[in-house]
């Protein structure tokens, strides 16, 4: 049973990392609703390193274009995929050194459902906002040789704001880069991108708090969890990057708005 239940988590992962609505949002429900028999510290690692496979996909799906070093790449291509490697890193500063400073005084202060309601009701507002004021405007940033290091680090600001649970992570550097000017697939992928250092050092740290020790169990439901969000995030990305063709994010926004009410009603009800 808790393989299944490690498979059914996978999902949530698989879908809510990459669409803007939230991972942790979903995950505390779904905790709350599927309770696993392995310790809470096990769980609190599982939460987070199951990333890892939502990562594997973003670097299968990408492959080509995150590859400085393929052959069919021209001098100039392998340049501007070098590059667009550093704007990423240059994004994931100040995230990085605000999570690694204050990690554990970020989750004891805002882990609870309240800030999670709240920011998922308050960033749902934000992109209906944002899409409403961007109507008809052109977008300035339509690829990554136009995304400057100055913007990709502003991007980056905006992505500190995901430390507070609730936010979602691809939700703040969507609306950042939007802000910021670019397209919708450029904010996406950007997004995309991005997550690779970032959740590659969050699966470091927690495995690292965790340890190296585990029973066959947790191996199995561990590994259950990576390989179902991996292929589900291969749905994902496939699905939102064809949605945004021809699509804007509010109704992700109104789904933000509906999900933080059912978190509101449910945790204020039952606890």
């Amino acid at each position: 049973m808790d393989i299944l239940k490690a498979v059914i988590f996978g999902i949530i992962e698989g879908l809510t990392e990459w669409l803007p609505v939230s991972s942790t949002g979903h995950m505390i429900l779904a905790n709350e609703w599927v309770k696993m028999d392995l310790s809470a510290q096990f769980m609190e690692m599982f939460l987070v390193v199951i990333q890892f496979g939502a990562i594997l996909a973003v670097l299968v799906l990408y492959f080509r274009k995150l590859n400085p070093f393929s052959r069919k790449k021209s001098p100039r291509q392998k340049q501007a995929t070098l590059s667009l490697w550093m704007k990423v890193l240059c994004a994931c500063v100040p995230a990085g050194v605000i999570g690694i400073l204050f990690d554990d005084q970020i989750d004891a202060a805002f882990y609870n459902f309240q800030t999670v309601a709240i920011t998922l009701i308050l960033y749902g507002v934000l992109f209906i906002v944002v899409e409403n004021r961007n109507r008809g405007k052109v977008p300035s940033i339509r690829n990554f040789t136009s995304l400057t290091y100055q913007t990709a680090f502003l991007i980056g600001i905006f992505q500190v704001l995901s430390l507070i649970p609730g936010t979602s992570r691809s939700g703040a550097t969507i609306l950042g880069a939007i802000l910021m000017g670019a397209s919708r697939e450029i904010a996406a992928e950007f997004t995309f991108f991005l997550a690779i250092p970032v959740m590659l050092g969050a699966s470091l740290l927690k495995i690292l708090k965790f340890g190296f020790v585990y029973s066959q169990m947790e191996i199995l439901v561990l590994l259950s969890g990576m390989i179902t969000a991996f292929l589900v995030s291969i749905v994902a990305i496939c699905f939102l990057m064809g949605y945004i063709k021809k699509h804007n994010f509010k109704s992700f926004g109104y789904y933000r708005i509906a999900l933080g009410a059912i978190v509101l009603l449910y945790f204020g009800l039952v606890h």
